[in-house]
């Protein structure tokens, strides 16, 4: 009986072993999360854009670490490039594309009606992509960031720094259509303020130096809004500018560091991770890029401290100098 019992319990066991045998792996696991490529024009090499594309792509990889591809490409100042450069991203049909500067938003405009188009570094984008009545929403495929700090402040800001001023000059870039429209603006609010503008627009870097010099013998204070070609010359201006002791007032952080004394400025970085998080919301599907409004930044006032040593300037209360 003891012998017919160790039998029988060892036919059990090997058939539930047989049984436990035969059962099929668990392969099941939580489906792949998606991946995502984004495709980064970026007009030129300088410090605002290079903040903007740093702070875009740490936002995405913070809100979606390790599912997006970068493909960036820089489009060395020329906007002929920026058409490449989307046309190809358009043509590997990426998730989305972010446009870095203006001339980067309207070749991705004309490039595509169907990838979502995210632009950061813009200061107008009715202007940009002429749109009349500008709302604040583009619709369609388009959205994004805005560079835009308050205009009539920063003609303020030249009456608050130099009150016994007369004749202010206009440097800017003429192919740039958003330093056209900053000039208009910030013109006009100077002459209700009592300053004589002139206009000194450059086309590239080929007339620079000239046009800068002649600003610089016509002109008692600069300005220079956001412009991309001046931004990255801002040692060359301010090679003409300190020796004729001709100050500047500029509409950005970058451009004030390299050749100004003031600056009413948003932060490049801080923009461009707010790009980064609205594309965040669309490549997850949790907003409509066509419903979704221009974003801004706040702006901070700053000087530039070793220029205004240079110059024998004081900053008035509540300027904040610039880390260099």
């Amino acid at each position: 009986m003891k012998k017919l019992t160790r039998t029988l319990t060892a036919l059990v066991l090997a058939v539930l072993l047989s049984a436990c045998g035969s059962q099929p792996a668990n392969t099941s696991s939580a489906p792949a999360e998606k991946t995502f490529t984004v495709g980064i024009c970026q007009l030129v090499q300088h410090v605002a854009l290079d903040a903007a594309t740093k702070g875009f792509r740490d936002a995405l990889e913070k809100e979606l670490p390790g599912r997006v591809t970068f493909e960036e490409k820089n489009a060395s100042g020329e906007s002929a490039n920026c058409a490449t450069i989307v046309n190809g991203f358009v043509s590997s049909k990426v998730d989305l594309i972010m446009a870095n500067a203006t001339p980067a938003v309207t070749a991705a405009a004309s490039a595509t009606s169907e990838i979502p188009i995210l632009g950061t570094s813009v200061t107008a984008y009715g202007v940009a992509l002429d749109i009349a009545d500008f709302s604040g929403t583009v619709g369609g495929n388009i959205s994004g960031t805005s560079d835009l700090a308050d205009l009539q402040e920063q003609a303020a800001m030249v009456k608050e720094w130099f009150p016994d001023a007369k004749n202010v000059g206009l440097l800017f870039c003429s192919a740039e259509a958003n330093s056209r429209y900053q000039v208009d603006v910030v013109s006009k609010a100077l002459a209700e303020l009592g300053f004589s503008c002139k206009e000194f627009a450059f086309t590239d870097t080929n007339d620079l130096a000239a046009v800068t010099q002649k600003a610089a013998e016509e002109s008692d204070v600069i300005y220079i809004p956001t412009d991309n070609t001046a931004a990255n010359n801002a040692e060359s201006i301010a090679n003409i500018l300190l020796p004729a002791k001709v100050p500047a007032v500029c509409g950005e952080e970058g451009i004030c560091a390299g050749c100004g004394v003031c600056t009413l400025s948003i932060s490049y970085y801080d923009l461009g991770f707010t790009t980064g998080q609205m594309a965040a919301r669309i490549l997850k599907g949790e907003a409509d890029i066509s419903t979704m409004a221009i974003e801004y930044a706040p702006a901070t006032k700053k000087f530039n401290k070793a220029f205004c040593e240079q110059l024998g300037l004081t900053p008035p209360e509540g300027y904040v100098a610039i880390e260099q």
